[in-house]
């Protein structure tokens, strides 16, 4: 930078994410940790960014510590320009060659194997040879969603259900791709019958209730469910399901993660179907992500 150019100029992308970090956290203790940086080099970068604003954005006066107004009208401001700057860097990244052909996702375990797959297959046989990468399924939504609102995914597939709300901005947009239906299932005994049944004092299996089926379940058969006898707890469908053949309770599973099992007798339905829960699967975008890939594949989506 010439010596003509005003400090002020050099506003970093990291003082940004610190902010932000503050802003949820609102403790610098907490931050810094999260930013992995010490105490006194968080706090520097937040006064350095105080002092590219013009004003503070932190009131430091009180414990523990909370935004400014400034600081609060500065949150969105902060948001939108890393997702703007994030977006630009993987067009630019994405331009030539293989990665022109590259997409990226982020999708729920469970379809990441039941349902990607001949997905993928149908979108080549229709706009040619896609390079996928798909990202781990981070075991809560809210981190999915930020993969797809930080620009760090072209795609996000999911599931979709109106106990589960998607808070996403205007600018995202969805395709509704296929259906599934979430089953009570249990491990049978000797004769054939659920080993756990919807009765008085059931053992279950669970979610972790930042997951998706966690939310899930507990948005719309928690209240009928006996907290004390839940025997397991975990975030992925498959993980509680060889928990479920294992005996150790019923559980709520996609039904193509246990088609093959509930046709050979592996498990059973542990309910009828008033205890079964219907949801969408659903693929969302950035209406402002311009790489050329993303936009042939969505228009391929909007044709029948």
């Amino acid at each position: 930078m010439t010596a003509g150019f005003s400090w002020e100029l050099r506003v970093e992308v990291k003082w940004l994410e610190d902010f932000l970090a503050l802003a949820r956290t609102l403790n610098f203790s907490k931050a810094a940790d999260e930013r992995h940086v010490t105490q006194s080099a968080f706090s520097r970068r937040i006064r350095q960014l105080e002092g590219w604003v013009g004003t503070s954005l932190i009131d430091r006066a009180t414990y523990p510590s909370r935004l400014t107004a400034a600081g609060e009208r500065f949150v969105p401001v902060a948001e939108q320009s890393l997702q703007v700057l994030y977006q630009a860097r993987r067009n630019l990244q994405h331009e030539d060659g293989t990665d022109a052909r590259t997409v990226t996702l982020t999708a729920l375990h469970t379809l990441s194997f039941t349902f990607f797959p001949d997905w993928l297959s149908r979108l080549n046989a229709r706009i040619g040879p896609i390079v996928s990468h798909l990202r781990a399924d981070s075991g809560t939504m809210e981190e999915n969603l930020n993969s797809l609102i930080d620009g760090e995914c072209d795609f996000l597939l999911t599931y979709q259900h109106l106990h589960v709300p998607m808070l996403l901005d205007p600018q995202f947009e969805h395709h509704t791709l296929g259906r599934e239906t979430i089953l009570p299932v249990s491990a049978p005994d000797a004769d054939g019958t659920p080993l756990h049944r919807i009765e008085p004092g059931f053992s279950h299996v669970s979610y972790q209730k930042t997951s998706f089926f966690g939310q899930l379940v507990a948005g719309t058969i928690g209240e009928r469910l006996p907290a004390e006898n839940r025997v397991h707890v975990g975030s992925m469908s498959v993980g509680l399901k060889g928990m479920v053949a294992a005996g150790f309770g019923l559980a709520w599973i996609p039904e193509s993660l246990v088609k093959a099992e509930l046709a050979d007798g592996r498990l059973v339905y542990a309910a009828d179907r008033e205890w079964n829960i219907d949801v969408e699967i659903r693929v969302y975008r950035s209406r402002e992500n311009r790489r050329p890939i993303v936009g042939r594949i969505w228009s391929m989506l909007d044709k029948p």
